[in-house]
């Protein structure tokens, strides 16, 4: 019976002498968690305090913002399942296999993320430019790691997923900061050239909305079958670009109207001989 009761009293000794050891470690793991994201929220905070005075590009923050904090992060749980007793390789395998299983699951998403931190990186816009790509035409408000949004002209919110975007051709019309519009226009042959050239650069001058510098331009296009083709080249700012290409058009046909200069029309020579 002595021996029993030993052998009890050892076994209780050993489970209560492990509790003890297991819960001061598990009380010192929930302190170094609850100080870790504490230090961590200052850290990043600081970054992003740093960022602003040195005017990190607002574009490319949030994402170097996100990469730090889960850096970070995985850093502070790695240290912790050291202090409960866990092995660290043991617990970097683990992250791995999870990461790995992640990465199979989403396949097409990995191939959109790729393609945002690329764009986020190299930047061949950034938000508030004026592009095309992908059959959308508008400003960029947002570019995510996964997805751009684009505002069009029609107040359409167009979501382009990032890997379409770097696999097609990106036009950037803000990147010069002016566009230049081509408005081909139209008189008959035998009229007066360069008058029409004068009247359509009158219309371009008094315009509010096109650019001084660059000059515009009015040159002739073409020779076309009905009439010379000419061309008016006006630069504009981005945010102007369909008050020119509308309302631009509309004053130079009607100073043109005004000036009696008539559309081309369809014409024939026929030549008659007598037999």
């Amino acid at each position: 019976m002595g021996t029993i009761s030993e052998s009890l009293s050892t076994f209780y000794d050993t489970i209560a002498e492990g509790i003890g050891d297991w819960g001061l470690k598990l009380i010192g793991a929930l302190a170094a968690l609850i100080i870790g994201f504490w230090i961590i929220r200052m850290i990043m905070k600081a970054i992003g305090k740093a960022f602003e005075t040195r005017h990190v590009d607002e574009t490319l923050r949030p994402f170097l913002l996100t990469v730090i904090g889960f850096i970070l992060k995985l850093v502070l749980l790695i240290s912790i399942a050291g202090i409960v007793g866990i092995p660290t390789a043991s617990f970097a395998a683990l992250i791995a296999g999870i990461g790995i299983a992640i990465g199979a699951a989403f396949n097409g998403s990995l191939g959109h993320l790729a393609s945002g931190v690329m764009l986020l990186i190299f930047r061949p816009f950034k938000v508030g430019d004026l592009i095309k790509t992908n059959d959308a035409f508008g400003f960029v408000k947002e570019i995510s790691v996964f997805v751009t949004v684009i505002e069009t002209f029609q107040n359409e919110t167009v979501i382009v997923p990032n890997g379409a975007i770097t696999a097609n051709k990106i036009t950037n019309l803000t990147k010069i900061g002016n566009l230049r519009i081509d408005m081909p226009f139209g008189i008959q042959y035998g009229t007066d050239i360069q008058k029409a050239r004068d009247i359509v650069a009158e219309v371009l001058k008094n315009d509010k909305n096109v650019l001084a510098e660059p000059a515009p331009r009015v040159a002739v296009n073409n020779l076309g079958t009905n009439g010379v083709e000419l061309l008016a080249m006006p630069y504009v700012d981005c945010n102007n670009y369909w008050d020119v290409y509308w309302d631009t058009r509309q004053k130079i046909v009607e100073a043109l109207g005004a000036a009696k200069y008539d559309a081309p029309f369809a014409q024939r020579i026929v030549t008659m001989k007598q037999l």
